[in-house]
């Protein structure tokens, strides 16, 4: 069986002003703070920890029996505050 022919690609170059590299607009990542990732823990158990106290003593807590439901929307928004803060952490 005969060979085939074998075509030579051209090198693929991009139209100017594709490629940016060097410039202004970008920047180096650099790693979060050293209190970056204390600060993210602490909400997350701060938001578990207000859900747990809601439900095991709640009632006898004034601030949190006035605000009822209310508990869980500072409860699940601690947590989700740490989980966006943890996708932002290098």
């Amino acid at each position: 069986m005969p060979k085939s022919k074998v075509r030579k690609k051209s090198v693929y170059t991009p139209p100017q002003g594709t490629l940016q590299s060097g410039t202004a607009s970008a920047r180096a990542v650099q790693p979060s703070p050293r209190w970056y990732a204390p600060l993210m823990v602490t909400l997350m158990l701060l938001g578990l920890l207000w859900i747990v106290v809601f439900y095991v003593a709640g009632d006898r807590i004034p601030v949190m029996s006035g605000l009822n439901a209310g508990n869980f929307l500072i409860g699940f928004g601690l947590m989700v505050a740490g989980l966006v803060m943890s996708m932002r952490w290098r």
